[in-house]
């Protein structure tokens, strides 16, 4: 078990946070007490209010990121990540607001996959691949790289590019995703996404990013856009306007995973890329939860050694054939797999 657990502790890169700083009145002393260095999803969270000069407390009231909380919640129905505890604390006819970051980590070790390779197919060794996704059994991708990003529609089976329109040399293509004949593509730096029409590549429209760092990865559950930007967060997005509902943070039972990069949804999961990684993690949409990883390294071995090869990107979903399709940067193979658990 010992060894499982290092494995994948190596795999995924965690960066470890112990539970956060509390923030100490200079006047009174009060600060916020949660009883325990680490807290995991289903915790209890004990709160009381360290009190050294014995003040007359007659009233106090907690919030987690501004949602008000008993000082005995259970955290059941709550994402993961880095929290804002906050205590409003009442004492002669004075109140006091106190502050304290906490870390809820997810309360389950990962599962580790395996894959197995189903049929190889020919990709365009010139093809920095950033974003992958089938859209009524056609198969679409997003390039990146300035001067060379590109939107396709790609015959999977042949590596045929049935239709392609580039960006501007200003772009650097990113991830895409297709919601209700509409294709949504990203760009790294620019804050800016574009708009397509499926059948047409037209472009219908652009939009801008809020507070997300930048454009990476990006997928959809026939309702939300999901969409990441190379840290631990991924931000739901709406698609009628683009804006951003809010974010779930990734994280194990030990840290969180940064890097995250192209995003596929698969069957109620979210499946990411971990940049320079050349593995996917799975992703429980509702906390942002670690449920597997799957190392695909091993596929580097099969792929033309060249100087410009890069890691592992690309993840597509085809839902009639129930396969996974993976590539990567100036890969020359498209791979459709199987996953299962080890």
């Amino acid at each position: 078990m010992h060894l499982y657990k290092y494995l994948i502790f190596c795999f995924l890169g965690l960066s470890l946070i112990n539970c956060g700083n509390t923030n100490t009145s200079e006047q009174t002393g009060l600060a916020i007490d949660t009883k325990v260095k680490s807290l995991l999803l289903g915790d209890t969270l004990d709160l009381s209010i360290i009190n050294p000069k014995k003040l007359n407390i007659t009233k106090v009231s907690y919030q987690i990121d501004g949602q008000p909380i008993e000082k005995n919640a259970v955290l059941n129905n709550t994402t993961l990540g880095v929290k804002t505890l906050t205590a409003t604390v009442t004492y002669d006819d004075k109140t006091e607001t106190l502050t304290k970051s906490i870390t809820i980590y997810n309360n389950k070790i990962p599962s580790i996959y395996t894959y197995d390779i189903v049929n190889t197919y020919p990709h365009d060794i010139t093809s920095y691949t950033q974003g992958l996704e089938f859209y009524n059994g056609e198969l679409y991708e997003s390039t990146g790289q300035y001067k060379e990003s590109k939107l396709r529609k790609v015959n999977f089976e042949t590596g045929e590019i049935l239709k392609n329109i580039n960006l501007n040399d200003n772009f650097f293509g990113e991830g895409l995703t297709i919601l209700d004949d509409k294709l949504y593509q990203l760009t790294w730096k620019a804050k800016r996404g574009f708009i397509y029409d499926i059948n047409s590549f037209e472009k219908l429209s652009t939009f801008n990013y809020g507070k997300s760092k930048e454009g990476w990865g990006i997928c959809n559950d026939g309702n939300t856009l999901y969409k990441s930007d190379g840290t631990e967060r991924i931000w739901l997005l709406n698609p009628e306007n683009l804006t951003e509902k809010g974010h779930i943070e990734v994280y194990t039972e030990k840290g969180k995973i940064p890097s995250l990069n192209e995003l596929e949804w698969i069957n109620g999961k979210i499946f990411a890329n971990i940049y320079q990684r050349n593995g996917v993690v799975i992703i429980d949409p509702k906390t942002g939860g670690v449920e597997g990883v799957i190392d695909f390294k091993p596929l580097l071995k099969h792929v033309k050694q060249h100087d410009r090869l890069d890691v592992l990107n690309g993840i597509a979903y085809h839902p009639e054939r129930k396969t996974i399709f993976v590539t990567g940067k100036n890969w020359d193979k498209l791979f459709e797999v199987t996953i299962k658990k080890q």
